[in-house]
């Protein structure tokens, strides 16, 4: 069964963390982009064009103290958050948004549109805050050969487009040191792929129930099935 919880990371998971109280309800936006003409003797019609890049926001509080409903086993101070959040998106990168539900899951990588944040005062130093992020589609520009055939007085302009080259195929660790912000469903995200491989991390390294939400911070976790070399 899946962990419900949301998690934003920067850099191939260098950074990150786990929302540390779960939104009440999570917003998506999904939207067209069909375009309306008025054809002389027809009327209207609708051209329908690809679906817009989708939309995720949400809102909430970064806790100063471990309220009983904090769902995340790592509580940063309030404003680490905020430090974080800021320093991505001065970077101009996408980062990586992931949640996990009962009915669907998002794992998509994202850009951070609009990031609201304040203080409230009567809080005990909560900040309050609304994040906005839309997915992120990689690109990159391809370069692009000119050849030039001539027939007699007419040249014929021919632009052959190099094929992307093949993507190394990633080899998974074979040991993992703990983090700050980690738990073993994000150290699964990181080293195998896949999140619900968990319980395989915590059978192999014998770790306790008990001491899932305080892991230890440098402690080196054996990775199940990993193939690179420590």
């Amino acid at each position: 069964m899946n962990e419900y919880g949301i998690w934003l990371s920067f850099n191939n998971q260098e950074e990150g963390f786990q929302i540390p109280i779960t939104p009440g309800a999570i917003e998506i936006g999904e939207s067209g982009q069909g375009k309306t003409y008025d054809i002389e003797k027809l009327g209207e019609i609708n051209v329908i064009k690809n679906m817009k890049l989708s939309e995720y926001s949400f809102s909430g509080i970064f806790p100063s103290t471990r309220y009983p409903f904090v769902s995340s086993s790592v509580l940063l101070q309030p404003k680490t958050y905020v430090d974080y959040i800021l320093k991505w998106m001065g970077t101009k990168r996408p980062i990586r948004f992931i949640f996990t539900g009962k009915s669907f899951d998002i794992n998509t990588p994202a850009s951070i549109d609009k990031f609201d944040w304040k203080e409230t005062a009567g809080r005990n130093g909560d900040i309050e805050y609304s994040l906005k992020l839309k997915k992120y589609t990689f690109y990159s520009a391809k370069r692009v050969n000119v050849v030039q055939e001539s027939k007699a007085t007419e040249i014929t302009t021919i632009l052959q487009k190099e094929q992307p080259s093949r993507p190394n195929d990633k080899e998974t660790p074979s040991n993992y040191k703990i983090k700050r912000g980690d738990t073993l469903w994000i150290i699964a995200k990181k080293t195998l792929g896949d999140g619900s491989k968990w319980k395989d991390i915590q059978k192999e390294n014998n770790i306790k129930d008990s001491d899932l939400k305080k892991l230890q911070v440098g402690r080196g976790l054996s990775i199940p099935g990993g193939t690179a070399n420590a």
